[in-house]
């Protein structure tokens, strides 16, 4: 096994098909040593997959390019081991121990980044991402070793920015003192990022299948389509050679640019689209785009609502076209439950600075986006089990709907002017259904 150079916070499907997936080639062309120490974030779920496995897995990827239909299966071994915070917490701050150790990799999901004035330095481990993060800095500062290059995954604006600011409040919240955060500053860094690469997880219809044709059972099995795309501010390629080994990547100045169109145009139709999908019986982004009520509500999202927020020109455009493509693979089974995990933090992301921008250019705010709230806030208030914060869940089934469009804790905006047609349009998916209100949001 490659040498242990990167601490990944997140096991999930996201990240074994995007960062896995390049480590493994930088590896395998003979420009890169390194391997994953994967920490798990949340004490939600177990490990147990990888152990059973040897932390290998494979990764079929399938898709549409340049008109050819591709596919190939490979075998990942980047991950060199897990390590669970919640079941040994020595083990866990040992990772600041080895200064092999240069990058660290997130991704938690947009309600990963934030704040939690309850975790405290002595908990074994903080609940929070930033938290944990933290205590590890501060045991990698107490050391005296360098310090890390952070590349956020999160899918939320200035993510190095708001996860070293997190970190900060941390540093002065638990008095760490001026050197650690004098340290934190000249010795890290945290970059910006956007990541873009659609990931369906284990396709469970097809697993034995494949499982059949690799001679073996892999129960971490992932898929995705071909694309993908990193843009990282900072320049690290003579340590991280992506470029180099082909990997579609960008070292840049300025990620906002590449995660405004990105975030609008790919996961703020995702996102819109996932609560109506399921209130239509609806398992995967495939099947939605193969409902004429799904294509027309997103084309008229897209077309009227979200390009004219983004430059017109030839890379939107473009981007906007291979996106329409890339929702139709057929070989990819997006699951819309997979794409509704955390949703109150991805429409605060993801969908908010689009309506507001639209309502303020327009007077009022476009139906389009009174569906995909509405179809929301009547899915989380009908529907049990919802894999989200548990404060936001508990707050949406128990508030009234005025109150619950003020607060901003909910949406990062108070959208209370929404009241009257998010009303209307509940009562609309209510009584007739959801495709019923989806005729009204494009009327």
């Amino acid at each position: 096994m490659a040498t242990e150079r990167i601490i990944q916070f997140g096991e999930g499907n996201f990240l074994r098909a995007f960062a896995e997936d390049f480590i493994h080639e930088m590896n395998k062309q003979g420009l890169y040593d390194g391997s994953v120490a994967i920490v798990k974030p949340t004490p939600r779920g177990d490990l147990g997959k990888f152990g059973a496995q040897g932390n290998v897995y494979h990764l079929l990827l399938r898709g549409i390019e340049d008109g050819k239909t591709t596919e190939t299966i490979k075998e990942i071994r980047a991950v060199s081991r897990c390590v669970n915070p919640y079941a040994d917490f020595k083990a866990y701050l040992a990772l600041a121990r080895q200064p092999a150790f240069r990058f660290i990799i997130s991704n938690t999901t947009e309600a990963g980044i934030a704040f939690d004035e309850t975790c405290r330095f002595e908990d074994t481990p903080a609940l929070s991402f930033p938290g944990k993060l933290t205590q590890l800095l501060y045991e990698r500062f107490r050391l005296g070793l360098p310090g890390f290059v952070l590349l956020p995954c999160e899918l939320i604006d200035s993510n190095g920015d708001a996860l070293k600011a997190c970190v900060l409040r941390y540093a002065a919240l638990w008095a760490l003192g001026d050197c650690f955060v004098r340290w934190l500053e000249e010795e890290n860094d945290f970059c910006n990022t956007l990541v873009d690469r659609i990931v369906s997880g284990y396709p469970a219809a097809e697993a034995a299948g494949i499982c059949r044709s690799l001679g073996c059972e892999d129960l971490l099995l992932d898929t995705a389509e071909p694309y993908h795309f990193w843009a990282i501010e900072g320049n690290y390629e003579a340590e991280l050679p992506l470029r180099a080994a082909g990997i579609n990547a960008l070292w840049t100045t300025d990620v906002s640019p590449y995660k405004k169109m990105k975030v609008r145009i790919l996961n703020g139709q995702h996102t819109s689209m996932v609560f109506a999908g399921l209130l239509a019986g609806h398992e995967t982004v495939a099947d939605c785009m193969a409902d004429p009520a799904f294509e027309t509500y997103l084309g008229r999202l897209l077309k009227k609502e979200i390009l004219p927020t983004l430059p017109d020109d030839p890379a939107t455009a473009d981007f906007a076209a291979a996106t329409a493509e890339r929702f139709k693979n057929p070989y990819l089974r997006h699951r819309l439950r997979s794409i509704a995990l955390n949703s109150v933090a991805k429409y605060r992301a993801r969908v908010v600075p689009t309506l507001l921008e639209r309502t303020a250019a327009v007077g009022k705010t476009p139906r389009v986006f009174t569906l995909s709230l509405a179809a929301l806030l009547f899915y989380y208030k009908q529907t049990n089990g919802i894999e989200d914060e548990t404060a936001a869940v508990e707050r949406i089934k128990a508030a009234a709907l005025p109150e619950l469009l003020r607060d901003e804790s909910l949406w990062g905006a108070d959208l209370s002017t929404m009241e009257a047609d998010v009303t209307a349009c509940m009562r609309l998916i209510g009584t007739a259904g959801v495709r019923e209100a989806m005729q009204w949001s494009v009327s």
